[in-house]
């Protein structure tokens, strides 16, 4: 007997008390709704970002990797021109440091 009036007592439920429990619901639904479009923003705002600082970063990088390899190229057909207008020169300055470095690294 007590739990049929328990039972009675859990499905009389007011109508307000069911509206306020629905608004609530809907209320809370809505919020989360918010909350996820506003994390999405937030998301979407931030990859956007981290694109643009990544192209940046990688035009930077290969700008300063063909500067490096003009430098290099430069160098490389200088020390050569150097060789062909001063063949002797050339070949004792390459014993010479031959000839240091393995006294360097005979030690």
């Amino acid at each position: 007997m007590a739990e049929e009036n328990k039972s009675q007592q859990k499905t009389s439920v007011p109508p307000e008390a069911q509206d306020k429990l629905q608004s609530g619901k809907e209320h809370a639904r809505r919020a989360a709704e918010d909350l996820k479009s506003a994390a999405g923003a937030f998301a979407e705002e931030y990859r956007g970002k981290a694109e643009q600082a990544w192209g940046e970063a990688r035009g930077k990088a290969e700008q300063a990797w063909g500067g490096a390899r003009d430098r290099v190229r430069t160098f490389q057909e200088d020390a050569e021109q150097y060789v062909r207008e001063n063949p002797t020169k050339a070949i004792f300055s390459a014993l010479g440091i031959g000839f240091v470095l393995g006294l360097i690294f005979r030690r």
